[in-house]
């Protein structure tokens, strides 16, 4: 049994839902629970209707379309990512993993095929984390991972409840949660990074994720006048935190594995060119595949913040926001999605993902795995985010391949 992706259909996909929360320069911006989000999702399920496909919406917005297998007792095989994106977003990020899926399911109802098991299409909720804190949240609903009430108590910079965001924009369903575990997940996605494009690879075989550590500290000092207040004299929390900045920067050469480090937000308060600042907060965002790496990296960064702070005479705050360990995906299933990739003839390499993914959430519960495609120029959170349309089939024709041959698996 084969069916055949139309890659000119899932590009239409990606154009129409594109134009949803479109800015300047080609790329989205659907925030997680925002207007914008909320049409893409209702655009989502009339597409999935249009393909004779139930669709049912959870407590935290995970929006599921399920194609009916010839054997509704069996678990399903589930494919999807994610709609919502950060506010300088591309056009493939997430998407394109939702929508391969109803390519999936257009091809084998172009097909005439009606597989053993049911094909559901999952888009997941605040995946990214840029407005509400943690990502992949909705898929931690869907596992069971994180309540429902938990997440939707979740606060952005403004003050939003997650919760009031979601019923106010009406991203919020009916469906129970935690969902049924599927019988394996299946994620493609953009490889969001440089490798494969930059050594000419078509495919990506994802074989683990590294972990994330996300944090928020807070500085205190004193504000004062930036002209009489002697160097020697100050408590100046901006100070401190450009010193953590460059300390982040440098920490990653110090550890083992593939770590990396990023400040991601700073603010200074109260933000007037002759006044020393009196307070600052910042993120720093740390990823290693290394656990151990990872945790030594985020205690030692903690213990200099704090010397650091301390000689400034400055206050310290620290939150922690997220923290995901590093997930290896099932072998077996890795193995399966690697036969399928080698089977196109193209060049096809093994890797580890540097982002997060819904799949690694899903992977929980159930075997999972994903497949990459390449990022032109290694360009992703970017509105000039590019994949070539012919690594785009090539990638769904993939997951198409493999979904197929495991919603054909007995009982």
């Amino acid at each position: 049994m084969r069916a055949a992706i139309d890659t000119e259909r899932l590009l239409g996909s990606l154009d129409m839902l594109a134009q949803i929360g479109a800015i300047d320069g080609g790329g989205c911006c659907r925030l997680a629970y925002s207007d914008e989000d909320a049409t893409g999702r209702r655009w989502l399920a009339s597409r999935m209707r249009m393909l004779d496909m139930e669709v049912r919406v959870d407590a935290v917005g995970n929006v599921i379309g399920r194609f009916a297998g010839r054997d509704d007792r069996l678990p399903a095989v589930m494919l999807g990512s994610h709609i919502d994106t950060v506010r300088t977003g591309g056009r493939y990020d997430g998407n394109l993993g939702v929508l391969a899926g109803l390519e999936v399911v257009a091809a084998l109802r172009d097909s005439g095929l009606r597989p053993l098991r049911a094909i559901e299409v999952g888009a997941f909720a605040n995946e990214e984390g840029a407005r509400f804190a943690p990502d992949m949240m909705g898929s931690l609903v869907y596992i069971g991972g994180l309540s429902a009430e938990d997440a939707l108590a979740a606060v952005d910079v403004d003050g939003v409840r997650a919760g009031d965001a979601a019923q106010a924009s009406g991203c919020l369903g009916d469906a129970a949660t935690p969902g049924p575990v599927p019988h394996a997940f299946l994620e493609l996605h953009i490889e969001q990074g440089p490798i494969l494009d930059r050594e000419g690879f078509d495919l990506g075989v994802v074989e683990a994720v590294q972990g994330i550590c996300w944090q928020r500290y807070r500085f205190g000092g004193v504000s004062n006048h930036a002209g009489t207040t002697p160097m020697s004299m100050r408590q100046d929390a901006g100070y401190v935190a450009m010193r953590v900045g460059a300390l982040v920067r440098e920490l990653p050469a110090r550890y083992p594995g593939q770590m990396v480090a990023t400040v991601g937000v700073l603010r200074l308060q109260p933000e007037l060119v002759n006044v020393v600042p009196r307070r600052a907060e910042m993120t720093i965002d740390l990823r290693n595949v290394d656990r151990e790496a990872l945790l030594a990296a985020r205690d030692d960064l903690d213990a200099e913040i704090r010397a650091i702070a301390a000689a400034e005479g400055v206050t310290v705050e620290r939150e922690s926001m997220a923290f995901f360990d590093p997930f290896d995906f099932d072998p077996g299933i890795v193995e399966r999605v690697a036969h399928h990739c080698a089977a196109t003839g193209r060049r096809v390499r093994r890797m580890v993902s540097g982002a997060g993914h819904d799949a690694q959430i899903l992977g929980r519960v159930a075997k999972a795995a994903m497949v990459f495609v390449p990022s032109v120029g290694g360009l992703s959170h970017n509105v000039r985010e590019h994949t070539a349309a012919e690594h785009l089939g090539l990638g769904a024709q993939v997951i198409c391949d493999v979904a197929l041959e495991l919603a054909e698996e007995p009982a």
